[in-house]
């Protein structure tokens, strides 16, 4: 713009070595000799509340396109031929005559710096190119592009970026293959579409940190961790960045976010993925209270579980798990379900609920805990076997059947998913005597379905049979 006015950069101290590239904007303030005065400096904004109530920017437009104006040289320059000095009576104002320089002689030097703005908001607008964010989305097409029914994209589109996902939970198992649907469009449509970038990462969740699972840009994906292997991105149709998980694992379950990047904007989606499983609770075979959290979690990943969350164990209360017995949860909070209040378990005066000790110390303090397990590919069953066994003849037995003792996760999940109805009472790995009831009856125990317990019997006698497990 500075060389369609005629102003060269050298003219007005703008080069390279100088002020960092960057112009010396005092220059186009500074004002020729005037008869022995002084030089002085004015803003642009005390001429323009002189010059019709304008802005400082738009007296400086017409001002620089008056061709009675001219800029006069930087200080030790000699006057240009033919530059008349203002009137003295009209101090700060065009003098008539052939051509004008601005010689205010009386405006303070720190109005300059009100110039600095609208100089170099002029200055960016004459800059084409220039990234700028004003609440469209960005193309990656500086130029724009004209697409075949004579519509052109310009730098910015102008549309929203949806993404949708499903609202409700998904429900699967362990070992099964799940998608997670994720789609995106634009509103309005787009006549031809444009690369993005796609994110998949799971949630931070009850002491769990953030896990990133897939990105993708195009046909080039990168999974990460424990997801290496298992997750695809699947995209069978337009707009389609759904995520499959295979070999689903005890700990995939939680919250998951799809996230669509275009240029400067980006949308995300939420889906919730939940395992089919059972909240049960587990005390040490030395009695109750006896587990840290940290000793908590061993136990329930022993009996091949997971330690529950609090929404799992408010399912499970739902459904009607009754316990009085606190345990640990996956926050590492202490609480236990009640469904029908007594003295002993919060008092008569409390209503049903889950009752809580809220967070507890995870090494000092030591409770029971609730495990969750979900279900299973493979197979429990009770060995039939001639005789009782100790615990180290019922592991012989299962081995020798092709199969391994069954753990209590296992018992749990196949009573609740497989409907498993055995009166008869069996080890099971972590030496612990059980029998699931799933159509209760007189002579097994009370009358309600559920895995019946004996303790940790002594592991030489020979009372009980066993339950094993065979993977599928």
């Amino acid at each position: 713009m500075l060389r369609r006015l005629g102003w060269s950069p050298a003219g007005l101290g703008w080069s390279p070595g100088k002020s960092g590239g960057r112009p010396n904007l005092s220059h186009l303030l500074r004002l020729g000799p005037a008869q022995g005065r002084e030089r002085g400096v004015c803003s642009f904004k005390g001429l323009a509340r002189r010059e019709r109530g304008g802005s400082s920017a738009a007296a400086f437009l017409r001002a620089i396109q008056d061709p009675r104006v001219r800029l006069l040289p930087p200080t030790g320059s000699a006057p240009q031929p033919g530059a008349l000095q203002p009137s003295r009576s009209r101090l700060g104002t065009f003098a008539p005559g052939p051509s004008l320089a601005w010689t205010p002689w009386r405006c303070p030097v720190r109005d300059a710096m009100g110039l600095w703005l609208p100089i170099l908001l002029l200055l960016l607008c004459c800059v084409s190119g220039l990234p700028f964010y004003n609440g469209f989305y960005y193309s990656n097409r500086p130029n724009g592009r004209n697409l075949a029914n004579g519509y052109s994209e310009g730098i910015f589109s102008g549309v929203k970026l949806v993404v949708e996902t499903p609202e409700e939970t998904l429900f699967s198992h362990r070992g099964a293959n799940v998608t997670l649907p994720c789609r995106y469009h634009y509103e309005p449509a787009l006549a031809s579409p444009r690369p993005v970038r796609i994110k998949w990462w799971k949630l931070s969740e009850n002491g769990v940190p953030e896990q990133d699972v897939l990105v993708a840009i195009g046909l080039r994906q990168r999974t990460f961790g424990d997801y290496r292997g298992r997750v695809y991105l699947r995209q069978d149709r337009a707009r389609e960045v759904s995520l499959e998980i295979r070999d689903l694992r005890l700990e995939d379950y939680g919250r998951y976010r799809c996230e669509v990047i275009d240029g400067l904007e980006d949308e995300s989606g939420l889906v919730e993925l939940e395992l089919r499983g059972v909240v049960f609770p587990y005390q040490h075979p030395q009695g109750r209270y006896k587990f840290n959290f940290h000793e908590a979690q061993q136990a329930c990943e022993e009996q091949d579980a997971v330690v529950a969350s609090f929404e799992q164990l408010f399912r499970a209360w739902e459904e009607g798990l009754d316990w009085c017995n606190a345990g640990w949860l996956q926050d590492a909070s202490v609480q236990y379900p009640i469904t029908q209040a007594r003295h002993p378990c919060g008092g008569l005066g409390l209503a049903p609920g889950v009752r809580s000790y809220g967070p507890r110390h995870r090494r000092l303090h030591r409770y029971d805990v609730f495990c969750f397990a979900v279900a299973l590919r493979g197979q429990v069953y009770y060995l039939e076997h001639p005789e009782k066994l100790t615990l180290t003849e019922a592991r012989e037995a299962c081995r020798e059947d092709g199969a391994q003792i069954a753990k209590v996760g296992q018992l749990f999940a196949a009573w609740k998913f497989r409907g498993l109805d055995r009166c008869d009472a069996g080890w099971l790995a972590d030496g612990s005597a059980r029998y699931p009831v799933a159509h209760p009856r007189s002579n097994c125990g009370t009358l309600e379905p559920g895995v019946r317990s004996f303790g940790f019997p002594d592991p030489h006698s020979r009372k009980y049979g066993v339950y094993c497990y065979r993977p599928r």
